[in-house]
């Protein structure tokens, strides 16, 4: 006769479950489902948002799952306005055409967008709670540093490229188009404002904004344009923090593979500051039409020791210049043949004809053996596999929609 007890006893138990599974779904998160109705409103209108694309059927995407939830409940503890920081998320099956708007090629992927405008680097760190909320913490961190005293200008670290703006006040609409910029930009070069009385000396004309290059001697760079125009501003800010010739280093390493455009390379001592000089005057010299169709990078060979032996090469050998097509790596047969005009051009040029990888297979192309000349014991080359397709996105921590790459 003591069923009648227990009954009501699991009944009131079950329901308890009910209510704490109901208290403690992560999906009580607020994070905004994005479709092609919303996600431009959305992201429009905040300043930062961080985006999840990702596919249900996707192991990796299910394990990010809760930890996206419970960081976005940290970070809104610390940041409750839905203007200030936005977590959403993206089924790209549901949602095809905003993955293919956004070239999504791996899930998951979370991408940063500022004032709606998508950023270059997304996130690639530690998927944990406290690793993701310190990412946003560090996004809402100002972007551009107050001088307090001009004499602060004379101390700056000139291996760096600074962005300094002189502003009658923070109020102006000069200055909000500045931070906006500098928000943007933030991970590219260093932004400095001075206001008031203070930036009076700098402002003769009226607001002011200047560049100071990389190098103790490298004079500085007016801007001449309208301070309250956003794109003028922006481009120009780009062009001087962004440059040419890249660093690649093993934390962009896997961003810079993954825009899927191979390398022309040079791999030097970190104090011969003269030879990468050198090349960069010659990719801009020679290569200016290229860009968009090869990433010129430089690296430190002492760290890239390895892909410098995979072409029989070492640190005594620097300065050495390559490519990498993500299958194979060619070297550019002599770096004093650097200012020869057109040399390196031609061997960028090559690479986009086939002509290396067709020398590859088959030898050197007849119409470059001499008139006269024995080509009977000419045979293919041999040059190593891409050293640098490994750092690209790897398949134990994403699922890699499309990995082909044509051969260059």
């Amino acid at each position: 006769m003591k069923l009648p007890a227990v009954l009501p006893s699991l009944e009131f138990n079950y329901i308890t479950i009910l209510l704490v599974t109901w208290f403690y779904n992560p999906s009580r998160s607020e994070i905004t489902s994005l479709d092609s109705g919303n996600i431009d409103e959305t992201l429009n209108n905040a300043d930062v948002a961080l985006v999840n694309f990702y596919a249900d059927w996707c192991r990796f995407s299910q394990m990010l799952h809760p930890i996206f939830e419970e960081s976005s409940n940290v970070v809104r503890e610390e940041f409750p306005d839905l203007k200030q920081v936005v977590f959403a998320r993206v089924d790209c099956d549901q949602h095809s055409d905003i993955a293919m708007r956004y070239r999504i090629s791996k899930y998951p992927t979370l991408k940063l967008f500022r004032n709606g405008m998508m950023m270059k680097r997304e996130y690639r760190g530690q998927r944990s709670v406290s690793a993701i909320a310190d990412f946003i913490r560090q996004q809402k961190v100002d972007p551009v540093k107050e001088i307090h005293d001009l004499e602060e200008l004379k101390t700056l670290d000139r291996s760096k490229r600074h962005i300094i703006g002189f502003f009658e006040g923070k109020d102006s609409e000069n200055y909000r188009t500045f931070e906006k910029v500098a928000n943007i930009l933030r991970d590219d070069g260093v932004f400095l404002a001075a206001h008031g009385s203070l930036s009076k000396p700098e402002r003769f004309s009226g607001d002011n904004v200047i560049y100071k290059p990389p190098g103790e001697n490298s004079p500085d760079m007016v801007y001449l344009g309208s301070l309250s125009h956003f794109d003028l501003i922006y481009a120009w800010a780009q062009d001087k923090c962004v440059p040419m010739v890249r660093e690649i280093t093993f934390e962009n390493g896997e961003e810079l593979t993954e825009e899927g455009l191979p390398f022309l390379i040079m791999f030097h001592l970190k104090e011969d500051t003269e030879s990468l000089e050198k090349f960069q005057h010659e990719v801009a010299r020679q290569l200016i039409g290229e860009k968009g169709t090869i990433n010129f990078l430089h690296a430190d060979c002492e760290k890239f020791r390895h892909p410098l032996l995979h072409i029989q090469k070492t640190p005594a050998d620097c300065p050495v210049i390559a490519i990498d097509s993500f299958r194979h790596m060619y070297v550019f047969p002599d770096f004093s043949d650097l200012n020869v005009p057109g040399k390196l051009k031609q061997f960028v040029q090559d690479l986009h004809s086939g002509k290396l990888h067709r020398e590859f297979h088959h030898g050197p192309d007849p119409t470059d053996v001499t008139p006269g000349q024995d080509n009977q014991e000419e045979v293919a080359s041999n040059p190593p596999e891409s050293s640098f397709q490994k750092l690209a996105p790897s398949e134990t921590r994403y699922t890699i929609l499309n990995r082909d790459r044509d051969e260059l």
